[in-house]
């Protein structure tokens, strides 16, 4: 008889790393085997930096990897995909940000998102099967924006309703429709 490897979850956590009540936190946690993009020490906004980190994650994990990504770890994981080839299981991409528009208050300006390697966003078809879960108020990525760059990536587009940025500031602690997301892609 033959055995099945069950994917191991690889948290991509966005520029803000790990935040304590965020749902992804509480994901890592409640998962069997579910492991997380480490926090940068250095270069942290840096794209090139975040995308190797991801790497050298994948590098420590044997076996078939399902991505949970949220915010600007989504395009951590697409800028990745685009310079790599390790076969991924499937990505949830949760709440991208769309860094090519301008971002509320306090936020990187996009004269140092181009500096630091995140624009422009990467809009090659994905090598691997992908959902993209979208807010209908999300400050960081507008519905129809992120409509298209689901599009562009052939990822299935999910609306998720008015849930914000899907973080703890929008009340997404913990988030059950992560779960129903990933099984989709398991």
């Amino acid at each position: 008889m033959k055995s099945v490897s069950i994917p191991t979850l690889l948290i991509v956590p966005g520029l803000r790393d790990h935040v304590e009540d965020h749902w992804q936190t509480h994901l890592e946690r409640k998962m069997p085997g579910a492991r997380s993009v480490p926090p940068l020490e250095y270069d942290k906004l840096s794209c090139t930096a975040r995308v190797a980190a991801l790497d050298a994650a994948l590098a420590q994990i044997h076996g078939p990897v399902v991505l949970v990504a949220h915010s600007a770890g989504v395009m951590i994981t697409v800028h990745w995909a685009q310079q790599h080839q390790r076969p991924i299981h499937g990505a949830l991409l949760a709440a991208p940000a769309d860094l090519e528009t301008p971002m509320p208050e306090g936020y990187p300006t996009r004269d140092v998102l181009e500096e630091h390697g995140w624009l422009p966003i990467p809009r090659e078809r994905l090598p691997f099967p992908s959902i993209v879960a979208s807010s209908a108020n999300d400050p960081l990525g507008g519905f129809e924006r992120v409509e298209a760059l689901a599009q562009a990536w052939g990822s299935r587009i999910v609306n998720v309703g008015a849930a914000g940025h899907l973080n703890p500031a929008a009340g997404y602690g913990k988030w059950p429709k992560a779960e129903e997301l990933i099984a989709e892609l398991v």
